[in-house]
């Protein structure tokens, strides 16, 4: 008897009006904002986040440039790194290394002998933006929400582009969310 009233209640749940139905909790900024960084990170939704975009690929592989000219995923990937570390120390309130501004340096100093190294500094930055919002303050939250909003953007730009090359390459496994 039971299960039936289950099963009658997932039937007819979906016309329910909304006021009957369970109502997830309103959204914050703080869930926000995680979730958007979650999502360029290692949660895929609507797209594929870094950690997928990189993961299996060799260093080989991560220096290959495609025929026509391009950033590499290593590149793009070095330029990932590059610009959430500074976003993640300024936010931290710790000074960077000295930069020329010339954002052609931040794709031109990957090697492929540090491409474990790049991968998995760049699951820490983005590790360490998430506890960092995880900890924030409302008011810490509020004040840098809009820059946030833009590294998650910036990444899944250039997230984008990592799958670009791994399909011109024949590297991408259509199976892990991009299939076209």
């Amino acid at each position: 008897m039971k299960t039936r009233l289950a099963l009658l209640l997932l039937l007819i749940a979906p016309t329910l009006p909304l006021s009957a139905q369970a109502q997830p909790e309103p959204a914050t900024l703080r869930s926000l904002l995680l979730h958007e960084l979650r999502a360029t990170h290692n949660h895929a939704e609507w797209f594929v986040p870094i950690n997928t975009a990189v993961e299996g690929l060799t260093a080989e592989q991560a220096n290959w440039q495609p025929p026509r000219g391009g950033h590499s995923a290593g590149q793009l990937a070095y330029h990932l790194l590059f610009w959430n570390r500074r976003n993640l120390n300024n936010l931290r309130g710790i000074k960077n290394d000295k930069f020329t501004g010339d954002n052609k340096e931040t794709f031109d100093h990957f090697d492929q002998k540090q491409w474990a190294d790049v991968v998995n500094q760049l699951d820490e930055v983005m590790t360490g933006f998430e506890k960092l919002v995880e900890t924030a303050d409302d008011q810490q939250l509020a004040k840098w929400a809009n820059t946030i909003g833009n590294i998650c953007a910036h990444n899944a730009y250039h997230v984008g582009q990592i799958v670009y090359v791994r399909k011109l390459q024949g590297a991408w496994d259509p199976d892990k969310g991009v299939k076209s």
